[in-house]
């Protein structure tokens, strides 16, 4: 995944296709390429690594111009299956270079259909899901003559969220799009036609656009365009974007964090999507080889070694993996772990967690280890240094993260964790057949969920100029919702530059509840869980002594709480090993609002990195 620019008009497609993919460098990527028609009906294709000036004098240095090219696709890659290279960058192509295809989501069904392509003699040249597609296309043109009979039979056979930008070889040009779970957009110019998987793409073309919608098929040719779904022809409404060039990037947020804390649905969807298998109730972690799985059956312990807030991800970690699998977990600051002069146990596991897989201390940290123990690492970005260090890498698909602020990447860390705590928890049968399957049935909504928490944006926005006013916040939670009061308290300070603390809430009389007062606000986290009626007491231990307190919770009895604060953040009900999810999205929302009243800088907060690649 990452950004599709596709167009057909009288202009050279290379240079509108290589601005476009300058205009979505903001997301990050790994790789680029485009494919073009040439005068002749051919498909030419030029991939590079890394930014996207190396692909445009690749183009400058074949000179492709000599093509007279009217119609093109381009992309810019964020690696997730295969390594960054020119081989797995896209776009990707038929056995007889008659298709190029781009694409942006996740193909889940892709390692079964790839098998049965082989078998029928087709040849892939990369290890990416995405070339999975033009293969199956080009086998139902040669059956259907019909390119959206084609096209539909095609799609049928697919699993997953995708956007896709196809040419198909042809004297007369054409230009098609295809969107099912991620965005895709038509650009309508001047008898000229884009596609994108973001406005700003193109805005220096056209502003009027069509939003295509779930299972839309759009066909584009000089004449002009045709929408299908379900392979009946409609139409849909086109619409004037007001935006400038700078909120199209932030998709019309105020800032990328926000934009980020909106793409969590997607983003813990895209994470765990190739992982479970709904259908069979089944998770499948394909980067385990049958050494490793009886490793994780054995009298083990794990210790998982991160920064910030990855390092909160695991505590969180720690949790899941101890109910669910009994194995006894430490959780250490990287920088403390590093310089430790520590033995570990060959049934020691180390599990290294790092958004950007270039965290200098998380590092250091795994190579001491390296070749005494095995590293399982947990990371975002396919290719970079930690992965390479790990003997197994599970990657998180949440995407470039713009801000320094981490949200997503901080989500689907946990979701991977709770993913994978419950298949150890199964390999070594500590989860009984029921509770496995309530389990996945719950990640099956869990999207769902999720974007309900997010509707709770505008009360937040509601409250946060009254909390602004502050200097100081406490955060407490129990249980699985100690590490979520940290990350929520990180994040505060953060970006709004607020002192505030995370704290266990059974450690109150341990000193923090001498600083309670009128001034000194709590941020009560308070699912509805075993461990309720604790908190409820250490609400009445604030109240008692006039603090105020801000309660996040899934308590249907509000009035109840109403007894004890006038602020409530009420989310959906979801098992406790979820719930944190839900907890911090709430809380991102609350920092975020604070800061932004406060009018900070929010996306580039001062003295901090979004990758501390130094001490």
């Amino acid at each position: 995944m990452c950004g599709i620019v596709g167009y057909l008009g009288d202009k050279p497609s290379e240079y509108i296709i290589l601005n476009g993919l300058k205009k979505l460098e903001y997301r990050g990527y790994d790789s680029s390429g485009l494919s073009i028609l040439t005068n002749n009906g051919d498909i030419l294709t030029e991939k590079e690594i890394g930014k996207i000036v190396n692909l445009e004098n690749l183009i400058f240095k074949n000179d492709i111009s000599q093509y007279h090219s009217k119609c093109g696709i381009g992309h810019t890659r964020w690696a997730t299956h295969g390594e960054p290279s020119k081989e797995n960058a896209h776009p990707h192509t038929d056995c007889t270079n008659s298709i190029s295809v781009v694409h942006n989501g996740i193909i889940e069904n892709y390692s079964s259909l790839k098998d049965d392509l082989i078998n029928k003699g087709h040849k892939f040249l990369s290890k990416t899901d995405t070339e999975v597609i033009p293969h199956i296309l080009e086998d139902f043109i040669k059956e259907e003559k019909d390119i959206l009979k084609a096209l539909d039979r095609t799609l049928s056979h697919l699993k997953g969220a995708f956007a896709l930008g196809i040419l198909i070889k042809n004297s007369n040009p054409s230009l098609i799009g295809v969107k099912k779970g991620s965005p895709l957009i038509l650009g309508i110019g001047e008898g000229e036609f884009f596609l994108a998987s973001d406005v700003t793409a193109f805005l220096d073309y056209t502003n009027r656009v069509i939003f295509l919608q779930e299972n839309d098929i759009v066909l584009v040719d000089k004449s002009g365009y045709s929408i299908f779904n379900n392979c009946k022809k409609i139409i849909r409404k086109e619409e004037v974007i007001r935006w400038n060039s700078s909120q199209a990037q932030k998709g019309g947020f105020k800032h990328y964090m926000l934009k980020e804390i909106f793409e969590q649905p997607e983003a813990l969807y895209n994470s765990i999507i190739d992982k479970v298998n709904f259908e069979e109730k089944s998770i499948i972690f394909d980067e385990f080889d049958t050494e490793f799985k009886n490793f994780l059956k054995e009298d083990i312990k794990i210790v998982i070694s991160a920064c910030g807030t990855s390092w909160h991800s695991s505590l969180i970690g720690k949790f899941l993996i101890e109910s669910m699998s009994s194995i006894p977990v430490e959780v250490d600051y990287s920088s403390e772990f590093r310089y430790r002069n520590r033995k570990l146990s060959k049934k020691t596991l180390i599990i290294a967690v790092s958004q950007s897989g270039e965290t200098a201390d998380t590092l250091e940290a795994i190579k001491r280890y390296k070749g005494d123990n095995k590293i399982l690492s947990i990371c975002n970005v396919v290719g970079s240094s930690i992965p390479r260090e790990s003997d197994f890498t599970i990657y998180t698909h949440a995407g470039p993260e713009i801000s320094v602020a981490s949200t997503k990447a901080f989500t689907t860390q946990v979701i991977i964790f709770y993913t994978l705590a419950n298949y150890i928890g199964r390999l070594r049968d500590e989860i009984t057949e029921e509770i496995w399957v309530d389990n996945i049935e719950t990640l099956k909504n869990f999207s769902k969920l999720v974007q309900d928490t997010l509707k709770t944006n505008s009360y937040i926005n509601k409250i946060s100029p009254e909390l602004a006013k502050y200097s100081d916040f406490l955060y407490i939670g129990r249980g699985i919702n100690y590490p979520v009061a940290l990350e929520g308290a990180l994040k505060l300070k953060e970006i709004s530059y607020i002192h505030a603390e995370g704290y266990p809430a059974g450690e109150m009389k341990h000193g923090p509840l001498a600083l309670i007062d009128e001034n000194f606000p709590s941020v009560v986290l308070l699912p509805k869980d075993r461990l309720y009626e604790k908190m409820i007491a250490n609400l009445n231990e604030i109240r008692s002594r006039r603090g105020k307190t801000i309660i996040v919770t899934d308590e249907d009895n509000i009035e109840e709480l109403n007894n004890y604060s006038e602020i409530i953040i009420k989310i959906p009900s979801i098992n406790e090993f979820l719930q944190p999810i839900l907890i911090t999205i709430a809380l991102q929302l609350l920092s975020y609002h604070i800061a932004d009243f406060k009018g900070c800088d929010i996306d580039q907060p001062r003295n901090l990195a979004k990758s501390v690649t130094v001490e």
